[in-house]
């Protein structure tokens, strides 16, 4: 009786020639060696695969991969590198351009910080599809065949390892989870740099090709298409290294219902965003960490640091009174009553915080600039604001002259929602007695639980690092 059982497969051998410069020696080696899935370009059979979808995610990616870098890079100086506060500190040769932060327009860290933030999550699923698009090539057998191939793919290695470690530490930070074990703010900070070097690498090898790609299968071409026709794209790549599917599968869908969905995957996750930064939209903002009710009334809105966490007990206010230091009197001391009895001032202002999260409220209190005066010290270079929590890296931030010195910003006392209506003293968790709160800063440095100000002159504006939290 004759058997029907089809022998083992054979594992497939690569027959291709080395391309010029290759070793002969070590390309014969090569050739010798089993091509087991899933480097065997068999494994991979989707008939939706090639140059020009490939590069239709690239293109996305090309627009809007530049902003989330910008954005990030401008989220470490806006911490004051000038004083020591960004981390990493010492950044040597890597270090940005410097900039001083401005406080005008009060919104600008807030869009800058959810545009990285926001846009980072909406590219998500781009991201996925692009890699998907092109993972024959990451498992491309021999995986180099010239000098050329082999600088692409360290640069790939630095291009998708940079991009996965952003991401998966980004995410992770946005809900407050540190379980990896290491400083994110520092790792985060080489982590792009990184994923910069192979970002730009890769767009100076890969963009020739790309607009090549998408001039020669315009959506004419390939987004008209049903499942019915949809066929793969002439094979048109080196033999080995193609994204084409050498045995492609019958399509499941076509490739405007993969856009599609890649597309209605992006806008879900910016829906569930977007009101993380957008006050009006915050009931959708689903995906928001900790919950979305952090107290009542005027004091309902996101805490990162809750007075617990920080050491500080309800009776902080007791006996409270707020040091200033720096003229040439010495201290001044002021009581709640004390500061209630000078100017106060009413400014609408956002909070906005390094996790992506901003909220908008009303603040009450005495100008920081009108502190600076009372204690002697009109023009000052800088300000040291300290903690009542005396140690860690949430006790103290420094702000340069033109913080402390615009009209808005304050010592906060009070705090209402940003329609107009009654205020209320601040809550524990949100800085009572008081605390600091300056246009277009970050929210670390809007120190809750204020003990002491510091203004100082040119020659005393130096400060120590600090961390995020608000």
């Amino acid at each position: 009786m004759t058997s029907t059982t089809e022998p083992p497969a054979t594992p497939q051998r690569t027959p291709y020639e080395p391309a010029y410069g290759f070793p002969r020696a070590l390309w014969r080696g090569l050739a010798r060696v089993p091509v087991p899935p899933p480097f065997s370009p068999r494994t991979w059979r989707s008939p939706l695969r090639g140059r020009w979808l490939t590069s239709v995610f690239g293109l996305v990616l090309l627009v809007g991969l530049p902003v989330v870098i910008v954005t990030g890079f401008l989220s470490w100086l806006a911490y004051g590198p000038q004083f020591g506060q960004a981390i990493p500190a010492d950044v040597g040769y890597l270090r940005p351009p410097p900039l001083a932060w401005p406080t005008s327009p009060a919104w600008l860290y807030r869009l800058t910080q959810g545009l990285h933030v926001g846009l980072g999550l909406v590219l998500v699923p781009v991201i996925l599809a692009k890699l998907w698009s092109v993972v024959p090539k990451l498992f491309a057998w021999p995986p180099v065949r010239s000098i050329a191939q082999l600088l692409e793919r360290v640069s790939l290695l630095a291009l998708v390892g940079g991009i996965l470690f952003e991401l998966v530490t980004g995410i992770m930070n946005i809900q407050y989870d540190y379980s990896f074990g290491f400083d994110f703010y520092t790792a985060h900070y080489w982590g792009a740099w990184v994923f910069v070097g192979g970002f730009v690498a890769h767009v100076v090898i890969k963009l020739p090709t790309m607009v090549r790609s998408l001039r020669r299968g315009g959506p004419g071409r390939w987004l008209h298409d049903g499942v019915e026709e949809t066929e793969p794209e002439p094979a048109d790549d080196e033999p080995g290294h193609s994204l084409v599917a050498t045995s492609p599968s019958p399509p499941t869908m076509s490739r405007r219902t993969l856009l599609g969905a890649v597309a209605g995957g992006s806008a879900l996750v910016g829906l569930l965003t977007i009101g993380t930064t957008v006050d009006a939209l915050r009931p959708l903002a689903l995906l928001s960490p900790r919950g979305r009710s952090y107290g009542t009334g005027p004091n309902d809105f996101q805490v990162n640091r809750t007075a617990f966490a920080a050491g500080i007990g309800p009776g902080v206010g007791d006996g409270w009174a707020l040091v200033l230091r720096g003229g040439p009197a010495g201290g001044v001391r002021l009581d709640r009553a004390a500061l209630a009895a000078m100017p106060q001032h009413t400014a609408t202002l956002p909070i906005a915080c390094v996790e992506g999260w901003s909220e908008t409220r009303t603040w009450s209190g005495v100008r920081l600039r009108d502190l600076a005066a009372r204690a002697g010290v009109p023009a000052p270079a800088a300000a040291v604001v300290a903690s009542l929590e005396r140690a860690g890296p949430f006790a103290r931030a420094t702000l340069q002259a033109d913080q402390v010195l615009d009209p808005d910003s304050l010592l906060a006392l009070r705090v209402g929602d940003d329609g107009g209506g009654p205020m209320a003293d601040l809550s524990l968790d949100h800085g009572f007695p008081a605390r600091v709160i300056v246009p277009a800063l970050p929210g670390v440095h809007n120190t809750k639980w204020v003990g002491a100000i510091d203004f100082r002159d040119a020659q005393r504006s130096g400060a120590g690092p600090v961390r995020g939290g608000a």
